[in-house]
């Protein structure tokens, strides 16, 4: 009978307000909405006009237009290592998604939203994510860590007395967390993650091969021929850039090799930082995680043979979660489909307000 009731509760209120999740990422932003699935994943930029004042594109159009628009218009990311850096740019980028995802929905109340944020960010920037999504419709807001999230994702026992190893690898940020009983034994939070090995990967080319590239070049060389371990047969692609040295078009040939070194220093920090985080945890959760492994995620999990190397460097297991760069959002609709249940995770409740069950 409760159930039912519960059930009946539910129709109701989805009646007359939307659940949404918000996986706000350095390089792309999802959006989940509740009896829906993820309806948006777009590139975390907006393109504005320095003239006006105004918005021009947000998203993927905005993306598109970087290093091809005219003097007066800025296509800017507007959060900066899993953080905003521009608070008015963010409010417009989340205005904006809440009201594409909610096309053509006719609902009274503004939406009850959940957003997943980096772990180790201040109160104050904790703080600034929730203003700029309320300031943006929504009815009510909850920030829960990325890790946790992601880990609730992957479908991760996390409830259990059981140690789980997490490695969120995102745009700005890369979390490793250790998940157990519902809450995080030990974690760390570093800004080295995706765009860090672009930004290698163009002083890499920069000083080798005397050629300026852009960031999305630089992307695409990342995902298409980086492997962290030597491969059978190597891959090779072309790069045009300008040259640096006559300052005309100039066209390159490089290999996996290249962008491996590129990287190198990066990687090298990353094991470091997860071999810290693992020399500083439980006996008993240690021997959970060489039973278990450790379960990568986030876009920088698809960089070619970073599990084989993970797993060659600290000697315990490595899974890529399956579809990773969907486990955060796919995490906030879990949440919000029994916010009571989670509870305990969220960073903050809503203005003190205790969490219903309804």
């Amino acid at each position: 009978m409760k159930k039912i009731i519960k059930k009946i509760k539910k129709k109701l209120k989805n009646l007359f307000s939307n659940d949404i999740g918000i996986d706000l990422g350095t390089a792309n932003t999802l959006v989940y909405v509740q009896d829906r699935g993820i309806v948006l994943n777009e590139p975390s930029v907006v393109a504005l006009n320095s003239k006006t004042g105004r918005v021009v594109a947000v998203g993927l159009q905005a993306q598109k237009m970087i290093g091809r628009t005219p003097a007066h218009i800025t296509a800017i990311k507007p959060l900066v290592d899993g953080v905003i850096s521009d608070f008015e740019v963010t409010e417009e980028m989340i205005i904006y998604l809440l009201n594409k995802a909610q096309k053509n929905s006719k609902k009274i109340l503004g939406p009850r939203v959940l957003v997943g944020i980096p772990s180790g960010i201040t109160n104050v920037e904790t703080r600034a994510v929730k203003d700029a999504v309320k300031n943006a419709g929504a009815r009510n807001v909850h920030i829960v860590e990325e890790p946790m999230v992601a880990a609730i994702g992957s479908r991760l026992p996390i409830k259990e007395a059981i140690g789980s190893v997490i490695i969120d690898i995102g745009g700005g940020t890369t979390d490793i967390a250790i998940i157990s009983l519902g809450g995080v034994i030990n974690s760390k939070n570093l800004r080295v993650a995706g765009d860090k090995f672009n930004e290698d990967i163009i002083q890499y080319m920069r000083s080798q091969f005397k050629i300026l590239i852009g960031e999305k070049t630089a992307e695409r060389l990342k995902m298409d021929i980086c492997s962290v371990i030597p491969l059978d047969e190597a891959l090779e692609t072309t790069v045009r850039g300008r040259d640096l040295v006559t300052g005309l078009p100039k066209e390159v040939k490089v290999n996996d090799t290249h962008i491996r070194k590129a990287v190198s220093q990066s990687i090298v920090l990353l094991l470091d930082a997860i071999k810290d985080v693992l020399e500083t945890t439980p006996p008993e959760i240690i021997s959970d995680i060489l039973n278990r492994g450790i379960y990568l995620t986030g876009g920088g999990a698809l960089i070619k043979n970073l599990d084989v190397l993970l797993k060659e460097v600290i000697k315990v297991p490595v899974y890529v979660v399956d579809d990773p760069l969907t486990s955060v959002a796919r995490g906030t609709g879990i949440i919000l489909a029994d916010l009571f249940k989670f509870k305990d995770i969220l960073i903050q409740e809503e203005d003190g307000i205790p969490l219903k069950t309804s």
